[in-house]
């Protein structure tokens, strides 16, 4: 196995025990371990499969259209970066429809467990991950220039139609 390939896979791995098990895991244990008594319905009906699917959506898309992996953090490259923009698929949604995907995840997650300590995790990610677009929007203008300013003008960041 090659290095491009063992580091592709790396980074989605990352972002498999990062994202989707180990965050909510720390919401979970900061909420106190306790049997969620919210509704189960809308986290893991709702919000599990529209979520995660929007993510997993997004990441196959990087990977094919893109040329790429997502996991880059704070400038750090850990798998090989994408070298083609994309403005289709999902990210005619939005300019991080990952992004989007885990947050709308998250919020079922704080739903169902119904407690300030988890909403504190969820809202703390939610600011780091705010700087982590935020560097990550400057990087993209340097390496795809007017193509990615213009896809800034017509998608919004993060929230459909709104932000």
């Amino acid at each position: 196995m090659n290095s491009e390939k063992i580091r592709n896979l790396s980074g989605y791995l990352l972002g498999l025990v990062l994202f989707i098990i180990l965050i909510p895991a720390m919401m979970w244990l900061a909420s106190g371990c306790a049997i969620p008594g919210a509704p189960w319905f809308i986290s893991l009906a709702v919000a599990a499969p529209v979520g995660i699917g929007l993510s997993v959506w997004s990441i196959v898309h990087m990977k094919l259209v893109g040329k790429g992996n997502p996991m880059d953090a704070f400038n750090h490259e850990i798998a090989p970066r994408t070298r083609i923009l994309m403005t289709d698929g999902p990210y005619k949604i939005c300019r991080n429809p990952m992004l989007l995907g885990i947050i709308i995840y998250y919020c079922g997650i704080v739903i169902w467990l119904h407690s300030w300590q988890g909403a504190a995790i969820f809202a703390a990610f939610f600011l780091i991950m705010a700087v982590q677009v935020h560097k990550e929007e400057k990087r993209l203008e340097q390496d795809f220039g007017d193509a990615y300013r213009n896809y800034k003008k017509s998608t919004k960041k993060l929230i459909p139609f709104v932000w």
